[in-house]
């Protein structure tokens, strides 16, 4: 190891003139800072040849652990001390703000409201370039120049600029056809779409593993077009938890058209009505041999009146 290298590691000694100036330090740091934030000295760092780093707790609520950091410095074979600069510096304990994230990483579903946009980057994965008959967007897209040039200055008048496709191109075929669009789904876009479906709507789910029977064979399933028909469906049961909703026909719920046959309500038997006969009631039992009847005693009475 050389003598160069051990110099570097070695620590500095602080300048000892720059090293006493704490209270010109002090007061760069509270002129920097607001009254009474600054608070006790906590250390002194040689930053160079005669150049001394002054460090100062933070009072101030919000910043744990920050110090002020106030550098100091003198000329050679000077014994004037001037400041050089002073700032806000964490520590190592310090609080601070998280990571920042782009605002494309940090959106999730559902953050967007009314009125707000969302770009869509030029070289999204998930899209690719539609029949469009044409390089450049068509003029009534919403992707094209000229349309927002003409939402800008609201005038009627300048609805006669936009050009219509030539009847017979594969422009004026794709747009009778629904298809006339900048760009479309790519094969990346609908195998993200359809992982995500089936992860929220599809066999892995509990509610799916718990259901007697699949969404294939519901009758309240209602069936798509194009290629993800095949897969997916859309949920017409206003009971069950996926109404309204693209679901796997791998999954299921208990609102299920075949899982049961809802019992009919038991009927109660028909009285039953004998009216060809009279039915003998006995008022009072007749007596048995050897027992005295008891008196009338309403005949009693009758005649004791």
């Amino acid at each position: 190891m050389s003598a160069a290298t051990t110099r570097s590691r070695t620590p500095r000694t602080p300048d000892r003139l720059c090293a006493e100036a704490v209270e010109l330090a002090r007061a760069a740091a509270e002129e920097a800072a607001a009254p009474g934030v600054v608070g006790e000295h906590v250390s002194v760092v040689a930053e160079g040849d005669r150049v001394v780093t002054h460090f100062f707790e933070c009072k101030e609520p919000g910043y744990r652990g920050w110090r002020w950091a106030v550098t100091v410095t003198r000329a050679s074979r000077a014994k004037l001390v001037t400041l050089d600069e002073t700032v806000l510096l964490p520590g190592p304990d310090a609080l601070l703000a998280p990571e920042w994230v782009p605002w494309s990483e940090r959106l999730r579903p559902g953050d967007m409201g009314p009125g707000d946009l969302l770009p869509t980057d030029a070289e999204d994965l998930r899209l690719e370039p539609g029949y469009t008959g044409e390089d450049a967007p068509p003029p009534n897209s919403v992707v094209s120049d000229e349309l927002a040039d003409l939402a800008d200055a609201e005038d009627a008048a300048l609805t006669d600029r936009v050009v219509a496709p030539v009847r017979g191109s594969i422009a004026a075929v794709a747009e009778e056809l629904g298809m006339r669009r900048a760009r479309v789904l790519s094969r990346y876009g609908l195998h993200t779409a359809a992982d995500r479906w089936d992860e929220a709507y599809g066999a892995k789910t509990p509610m799916a593993q718990a259901a007697p029977a699949s969404c294939v064979s519901c009758g309240f399933l209602m069936k798509i077009g194009g290629s993800l028909g095949q897969a997916f469906g859309v949920c017409a049961n206003e009971f069950s938890p996926a109404d309204g909703r693209l679901v796997s026909l791998s999954y299921g719920c208990g609102g299920h058209s075949e899982a049961a046959v809802m019992p009919k309500p038991p009927r109660p038997a028909p009285p039953v009505l004998d009216s060809m006969r009279a039915d003998e009631f006995t008022l009072h039992p007749a007596p048995d041999e050897g027992q005295v009847p008891p008196p009338d005693t309403e005949a009693a009475d009758l005649g004791h009146s």
